[in-house]
């Protein structure tokens, strides 16, 4: 594969692949990279078409924002041509209102995949949907003009597209509940002492710094930070003994693989 391979460009959404580092853009600068059913689509789309030899995702936003959130015309009688409304969905059964959300979430769930470390490059505005597809990645860098916000309670929503147990793990209940209850914004010198950033640079370094730090996470072994991934993903589901266990099976396959033993 060559460098900056394209395999989907379509939809607000377009992926490019560079030897062990992809990159997922949403390319939808006019509106703020706003999303809506069909790019949500193209993002899990984007998940599938990913090369087995692909160890990094970096999401980014073309433009001044990362993403605006969801398309308000989502909620308009007559929704996106060719698509259903949000009216439409919710005269819908139980199972069928069920089915609908959970296609839309797998725009957001592949992220957290244990073969790949993602990370969010985000600068401006990345609210509701935005703010939830940020949470969706391991790490975020963001630039000193982010603006997080969850909007769906102002909208009689719930943030129902996997962002809410990722915010619970980084910031807690209490301020999660008041995150998401008040819809405020939160700045960057917020969500790095929160921990909801990982890095803040100036705007001009953004893409640099998710560079520097693809380049520092592809310097170790794959196996190992899979394995770590792992590891890290169930710790808070899994009690202290469990968890010890599971670090003594990690590193037995680590120490059968570097010894040439592994089946």
């Amino acid at each position: 594969m060559t460098s900056h391979d394209s395999l989907l460009d379509q939809d607000g959404v377009r992926l490019t692949v560079d030897g062990a580092v992809a990159t997922v853009t949403l390319a939808k600068p006019d509106k703020r990279n706003a999303q809506d059913f069909a790019l949500w689509r193209a993002l899990t789309q984007a998940g599938r078409l990913l090369p087995g030899d692909v160890r990094i995702v970096v999401l980014r936003g073309e433009g001044k924002s990362f993403s605006a959130g969801l398309d308000r015309q989502a909620f308009t009688p007559e929704g996106f041509d060719g698509e259903p409304s949000f009216v439409d969905l919710a005269r819908g059964t139980d199972a069928e209102v069920d089915a609908a959300i959970a296609s839309f979430q797998e725009a957001f769930t592949w992220w957290r995949r244990p073969d790949l470390v993602t990370i969010a490059a985000v600068q401006g505005h990345a609210i509701g949907a935005g703010f939830q597809l940020a949470l969706a990645c391991d790490l975020r860098v963001v630039a000193e003009d982010v603006q997080f916000a969850m909007r769906e309670t102002a909208l009689g929503l719930v943030p129902d597209l996997a962002g809410t147990s990722p915010l619970v793990a980084l910031v807690g209940y209490a301020r999660a509940l008041e995150i998401c209850a008040t819809g405020r914004f939160v700045h960057a010198d917020e969500a790095e002492r929160t921990g909801l950033a990982n890095l803040v640079v100036p705007a001009a370094e953004l893409d640099a710094a998710v560079r520097d730090l693809a380049a520092a996470l592809l310097a170790a072994p794959r196996d190992a930070v899979v394995e770590t991934k792992a590891l890290l993903q169930g710790a808070t589901a899994r009690g202290y003994e469990e968890q010890r266990a599971a670090e003594r099976a990690a590193q037995a396959r680590r120490l059968r693989d570097l010894a040439g033993l592994s089946d």
